[in-house]
């Protein structure tokens, strides 16, 4: 290709530049193998001579419009699908068909137009070798100048739509032809015809393409020997329009916007894919953003709760210590001074007056919070688990972009049902009676390793009796020296308010030690369901993030390149 200046030569070298970075990317980003190649291809088609690709339906007379084009039977034509692959007409000083592969074929001809333009027959897009559309489609984003042939007997057809449509975002410049006008015996017949497959191009497109009216059999009959015909056949028209306007300046216009157009698709398709994939993940940092919420109003809920259940013990023992200010209001008075002296038997009025089933309430109350506490979990466990499964059926038929990303796809789906399937095995396996017997143990142990030093408590109740015991014979002992020393009538409610405060000392530390222990215990295991959740979710949740950071970082890289290759488009537009 002829370099007409360094104005040229600048957008040549930038319009590498901006397409090399893009294959990086893409690559980077994980695109398709076939789109990576269509870019590449694209790229090295700078370099190569100007591509007119003809495409159409089988029939429709394709390959006798290029032979009626270059005035020479170059391709064979017939009535069933003789194209079998892709053939590039080039120029050559001999005749010579050679078959790079079995998809595509090289034929050579001392043909003058071809010097400057080389043409691409495909196989039709409606033949019935499915292999041929294939082909077809994929060999498109290399083209300059795509010319489209449909005939007057079909035209326009379903599948001709259906083409047009995937090749429009191409950015490719389209030429209509409809073949076989010679068919048609009148004027309006003509026009109405034109005039549907204008329209039909126009919505396919998007864009008003030009359509010619031709009969490429009547103009290869013109040029061999029935120069009369060549009037019927219209064909100057496009003829003139592909030698004469596709003069050097239009024809590198087309090559610089060939790639650019490649570039322009593939970058909105995979700014499309990219879109998919961060909304996606969007739902996945909200479902995680819940799980966080669930989790934070559920520690809420159960401290709450918690107190609650406290004060249940709590109030076991306030009405304990009001036991005793009534054991001791009645019992140490002046008029009893002498009972006061029996020491066994005020010990027995304790026990049985004041701590009575106390013992017994408060372990049957720390009980109770412990099962609490295990159902708790075991219900939060099951919730986290119903939102998985929910989100799961939710989203189970969504399809993220199409194959082209498949890792991403794979991955997620595989963290997702992993942890989905991490947290249903930590539900099956939570045993509740375990958990309750754990938890019971620790907060009995810590209490009795508190206790051990003063009172050789082995267990909750034996804390509360040896504290309360303990205290009555406290309280004798101090009743006996007093009344002693003194034997006055001030001696015993002097005693008895002291008494009364060792007894509310000695319940406060028992209820600052039960508290102190359960608290302790509870804090333990709420931290520990909240360290297993996270630690189930962690690998999704690290995923996610991980991945959210590098969409928006491709997204915003897309876009920029996107915006880049838009200008570079507009500086090739004005080339004239």
């Amino acid at each position: 290709m002829a370099i007409l200046d360094e104005e040229i030569e600048s957008l040549l070298k930038e319009e590498r530049q901006q397409l090399s970075d893009l294959r990086v990317a893409l690559a980077r980003f994980g695109a398709s193998t076939e789109d990576q190649e269509t870019l590449s291809e694209s790229i090295q088609q700078l370099d190569d001579f100007f591509l007119l690709v003809v495409v159409g339906e089988f029939n429709s007379g394709k390959s006798a419009f290029i032979n009626a084009l270059l005035g020479e039977a170059v391709l064979e034509e017939g009535e069933i699908p003789t194209t079998a692959q892709v053939t590039i007409l080039r120029y050559g000083e001999t005749r010579e068909r050679v078959a790079i592969s079995d998809r595509l074929h090289t034929v050579t001809a001392p043909i003058r137009f071809l010097a400057d333009v080389s043409i691409v027959d495909t196989p039709g897009t409606n033949s019935i070798i499915r292999g041929h559309e294939e082909i077809t489609t994929k060999f498109v984003p290399r083209s300059d100048l795509v010319l489209f042939v449909t005939s007057v007997d079909r035209p326009f057809t379903e599948s001709e739509r259906l083409f047009l449509e995937r090749i429009r975002d191409w950015g490719k410049k389209v030429l209509v032809v409809v073949n076989k006008v010679d068919i048609l015996d009148s004027q309006p017949a003509l026009e109405n015809v034109a005039q549907f497959v204008a329209n039909g191009a126009r919505q396919s497109l998007g864009v008003e393409p030009q359509v010619f009216m031709v009969s490429a059999k009547l103009a290869q009959r013109a040029k061999h020997g029935e120069p009369a015909l060549w009037e019927r056949s219209r064909f100057e028209l496009v003829e003139r329009y592909i030698r004469e306007t596709l003069d050097e300046s239009e024809r590198l216009r087309l090559k610089l916007m060939n790639p650019l157009g490649v570039g322009a698709h593939l970058t909105a398709h995979y700014l499309r894919v990219v879109q998919e994939e961060i909304d996606l993940l969007g739902d996945d940092l909200t479902m995680l953003e819940d799980v966080d919420r669930q989790l934070e109003t559920y520690q809420k809920d159960m401290a709450r709760d918690f107190d609650l259940h406290m004060k249940g013990i709590e109030n076991v023992l306030y009405e304990m210590e009001q036991r005793g200010r009534d054991f001791f209001e009645e019992t140490f008075r002046l008029r009893r001074v002498f009972d006061l002296l029996d020491k066994k038997a005020i010990e027995r009025g304790f026990e049985r007056e004041v701590i009575g089933d106390i013992a017994q309430r408060v372990e049957r109350q720390v009980g109770e919070l412990i099962d609490w506490v295990v159902d708790s979990d075991f219900r939060q466990w099951q919730a986290v688990t119903d939102y998985l499964a929910e989100r799961r059926r939710q989203h189970r038929d969504r399809i993220i972009g199409d194959t082209t990303t498949g890792g991403f796809h794979y991955e997620r789906e595989r963290l997702f049902e992993g942890m989905g399937r991490e947290v249903q095995r930590l539900v099956d396996e939570y045993d509740r009676e375990l958990e309750a017997a754990q938890i019971a143990d620790g907060a009995r142990m810590a209490v009795a390793t508190v206790a051990a030093m003063e009172v050789g408590a082995v267990g909750l109740g034996t804390l509360i009796v040896a504290l309360a015991t303990t205290l009555a014979a406290d309280v004798t002992g101090l009743l006996m020296a007093s009344l002693m020393a003194f034997l006055g009538l001030f001696v015993i409610p002097s005693r008895r308010r002291r008494a009364e405060r060792e007894m509310r000392a000695k319940i406060d530390i028992m209820r600052e030690r039960l508290a102190s222990t359960l608290r302790s215990q509870f804090e333990r295991e709420m931290a520990r369901i909240m360290e297993r959740i996270h630690r189930t979710v962690a690998p999704y949740s690290r995923f996610v993030r991980t991945e959210h950071a590098r969409l928006e970082s491709t997204r915003t890289e897309l876009t920029e390149m996107s915006a880049d290759m838009e200008r570079l488009r507009a500086r090739v537009e004005a080339i004239g």
